[in-house]
């Protein structure tokens, strides 16, 4: 499941094969325990989304600024657990954060790209780390680090 057509993350969550719904359910809730300051949970991008809404930036995601701003996502991809996180990709302080903690909790380095965390076995999924990830921000400190090194 690349893109769903769920209107909610829990319709999401509810749609995904047994063997991947535990561990996808556990990480959602981690996130929406950890996130700080009127981040909202949301369908975007045909993902379950953490944004900060229009009452709180109404100027949007600058790709496309209907959409909220956004800030992680999660994806149940074929091969893969995705996690999205921007701040990963924004700030340099929270990767060298990300990286250190994961290196000393599972050992080695994740398999990334620049704001993806993929995961081939649900299994080693850190999902407490994954959670604290998502606190790492407010919606002020995002938006302030989304002004000053994405949106140009």
């Amino acid at each position: 499941m690349v893109q769903s057509k769920a209107a909610t993350p829990e319709q999401y969550l509810e749609e995904l094969p047994d063997e991947r719904r535990s561990i996808m359910r556990r990480l959602h809730e981690a996130i929406t325990a950890n996130l700080r300051g009127g981040f909202v949970s949301v369908m975007n991008y045909g993902m379950p989304g953490y944004v900060v809404p229009h009452s709180i930036y109404p100027d949007g995601y600058h790709c496309n600024p209907k959409l909220p701003l956004p800030y992680m996502s999660l994806a149940s991809q074929k091969q893969y657990i995705s996690v999205y996180h921007m701040g990963l990709y924004a700030e340099s302080g929270a990767l060298d954060w990300f990286l250190s903690e994961y290196a000393d909790r599972v050992g080695g380095k994740p398999d990334m790209g620049k704001c993806c965390i993929r995961f081939r076995k649900a299994d080693q999924v850190p999902v407490a780390l994954v959670g604290e990830l998502a606190g790492r921000f407010t919606t002020a400190d995002w938006i302030a680090a989304y002004e000053r090194t994405i949106r140009r």
